[in-house]
């Protein structure tokens, strides 16, 4: 991460620099080059802490809702049906362990699309993770993996993008469904895979206790009885589970629109359905788990007002259109137009930057969503994470800074996922372009 920082800081400025030494005003009103990316600077700084505040209240839910579930035992339910294939994708990680619980819950809500609700989850799973990690500051291989796939995760309901779709007149706002999970799918591989490969290159040594026979006492040694992690459904329950997931799939293509409205909702009754019938104190459980949203939505905003701020600059500077006018006039034969390429590009640096440019692809009565390059970058917003804000956001909750290989998974799972987006609305949207 560090390299990346500098990298972005320094490019951006450079290419201002460069505009600013050839800069001529138009007029009394021209703003100069290093002016404007002045005030980008500030802005992006402004809006990093407007976005962690805007997460406190999100992150304050989903962990007291999630706290509820910890305390009924529902996380230790869903760990032990998917305990053959999460053991085998962790294997450092006991089973029965609070991480793997609450992975789980965060690569269920990015299935479903969930969004912000998926953040909550992912940062207790990398609290919990690091209560494994014997090496603090230096990200583990499960922390590496589970970044990898929640930058790719398979997603079934890609709410988000299906609402702003229909109020941009889409006649068809789930049409991205398909394209969506087949992208996600590939990408997901693709980053087990590369997470998987990538380890052996960054393995790092053992810390001095450790050779010396002495582990360090935890606070998971305390809450976890490891004797326990043996235990699991038998695996004819696990796979009656997955076959219930997979059937979910035509359900979501046929009925997702509808469906998607109910999934915040059902999801709050239910876990508190739960806590009530495990004779859960619901009310006082949940606000314990807020209080916890709370601490770690301040604790991220040094490492989000970090990296907006660089994407910021790069985007002010005129750096991050110059590229994409290049990579554009060289991507169109194959699939991906010009006016998507900023598109790509930015989805792993800023979520917020390539949501606007979505909006404003959709919105354009040029382009429209319902076109070739609409159904394009849709699928993209829904089928890629931004790389930098969760291992910004994610790391920063555990104060790792040397972030391995972690990095290079998600960017490579990104690409498989640009790829497969492109092959997909080629495939299913190719009358269109």
């Amino acid at each position: 991460m560090n390299i990346v920082f500098c990298a972005i800081v320094f490019i951006a400025f450079l290419t201002t620099a460069y505009h600013q030494v050839n800069w001529v005003p138009a007029g009394a009103d021209d703003i100069a080059p290093m002016q404007v990316l002045t005030i980008g600077m500030i802005d992006s700084a402004k809006s990093s802490v407007t976005l962690a505040l805007g997460l406190i209240g999100v992150m304050a839910l989903f962990l007291g809702l999630m706290k509820i579930a910890e305390a009924g035992g529902l996380l230790k339910i869903i760990a032990r049906l998917v305990r053959p294939l999460m053991t085998r994708l962790f294997p450092d990680v006991p089973a029965e362990h609070p991480a793997m619980g609450a992975m789980i819950m965060n690569i269920s809500a990015n299935v479903l699309g969930l969004g912000n609700a998926a953040t909550p989850f992912g940062i207790r799973a990398m609290q919990e993770l690091d209560k494994l990690n014997q090496q603090k500051g230096t990200a583990t291989n499960a922390m590496c993996l589970f970044l990898a796939i929640n930058t790719s995760s398979v997603t079934l309901l890609p709410t988000g993008v299906i609402a702003l779709r229909a109020s941009a007149g889409s006649a068809d706002a789930a049409g991205i469904m398909p394209t969506t999970l087949f992208a996600t799918l590939c990408s997901t591989i693709v980053a087990i895979a590369a997470a998987k490969l990538y380890q052996r290159f960054t393995e790092v040594s053992p810390p001095a206790y450790e050779n010396q026979g002495h582990q360090p006492d935890t606070q998971a040694d305390d809450e976890l009885d490891l004797n326990e992690a043996g235990h699991s459904y038998p695996a004819w329950v696990s796979l009656i589970a997955l076959l219930v997931v997979i059937s979910l799939i035509p359900l979501t293509l046929l009925y997702g629109s509808q469906i998607s409205a109910w999934v915040v909702p059902t999801l709050m009754v239910g876990f508190l359905l739960f806590g009530v019938v495990k004779k859960v104190p619901v009310y006082e459980t949940f606000v314990e788990g807020a209080k916890e949203g709370f601490e770690v939505a301040v604790r991220i905003i040094p490492y989000l007002v970090a990296i907006l701020v660089a994407v910021g600059m790069l985007r002010n500077s005129g750096a991050l259109t110059a590229i994409t006018g290049v990579i554009g006039s060289v991507t169109a034969s194959f699939g991906l137009p010009g006016e998507a390429v900023p598109m790509a590009l930015l989805r792993p640096l800023s979520g917020s930057g390539a949501y606007g440019v979505m909006a404003s692809i959709i919105e354009d009565p040029a382009i429209g969503p319902d076109s070739y390059t609409g159904y394009l970058v849709s699928t993209l917003q829904g089928s890629t994470e931004t790389t930098f804000y969760v291992l910004a956001v994610y790391f920063g909750a555990v104060q790792v800074q040397r972030v391995r290989h972690a990095l290079a998974a998600g960017l490579t799972a990104d690409l498989a996922g640009i790829i497969a987006a492109v092959i997909a609305c080629s495939i299913l949207f190719a009358n269109l372009v």
